[in-house]
């Protein structure tokens, strides 16, 4: 009975320290011990209902720390590299689109972006269509009323994927260097505009003489 106190005591207090951290890596290893002790202590009582739904989580608290370190490695490698979103994708969610829905319209309120799996997707009021692994809608992230600057329309259907821009901030409240990535992918995207308006700037000038 004095063991079974005690584990139950550790169990109560992992369980204590999971509520009470604020960053995700920590949180998850607090959780995971709290499983294992939990485990030994629904064994040793005979609890089995308990038992087993904490042997459902243990695994599932071991893949999402798996996730967290798999992200922020990725991330630490992708300040060095390419902005590809392929590291994002686990966190996001897939949706399907038909030929003429609406993914967002220019001026509404902007929640997520995405990032283009199959099908084809057209930015009206810019004329780009977006290509597979392409990401959308992150400018309006950092945009002061947080509004879209342009229309993006599915034009054959196809798959995309989304995430919050309240899952962006979760992600970088856990490791800061994302917020750095963030910021490189969307500048890389802002500067691509611009290239692309003064291109057209240039070429219509012969036109217009």
């Amino acid at each position: 009975m004095h063991w079974d106190n005690l584990l139950n005591s550790v169990g109560s207090l992992m369980i204590v320290a999971t509520a009470s951290t604020k960053t995700m890596v920590p949180l998850r290893i607090l959780a995971i011990v709290a499983n294992c002790v939990l485990i030994v202590f629904y064994a040793a009582s005979h609890e089995w209902v308990p038992f087993a739904l904490q042997t459902v989580a243990l695994p599932l608290n071991g893949y999402r720390l798996y996730q967290m370190m798999v992200l922020i490695r990725n991330v630490r490698s992708a300040i060095r590299g390419s902005t590809t979103m392929d590291w994002l994708k686990p966190f996001m969610s897939k949706r399907h689109f038909r030929k003429g829905d609406i993914l967002f319209a220019k001026g509404e309120e902007a929640h997520e972006m995405f990032c283009i799996v199959t099908g084809r997707f057209l930015l009206h009021e810019l004329g780009i269509e977006l290509k597979p692994g392409q990401v959308v809608g992150e400018l309006a992230m950092l945009a002061p009323d947080n509004r879209r600057t342009a229309t993006l329309e599915c034009i054959e259907e196809g798959e995309a994927l989304s995430i919050t821009y309240e899952q962006v901030e979760e992600l970088y409240y856990q490791n800061p260097t994302f917020g750095f990535y963030f910021l490189r992918l969307a500048t890389e995207r802002l500067f691509d505009n611009i290239n692309r308006l003064q291109s057209d700037l240039e070429a219509s000038k012969p036109a217009q003489a």
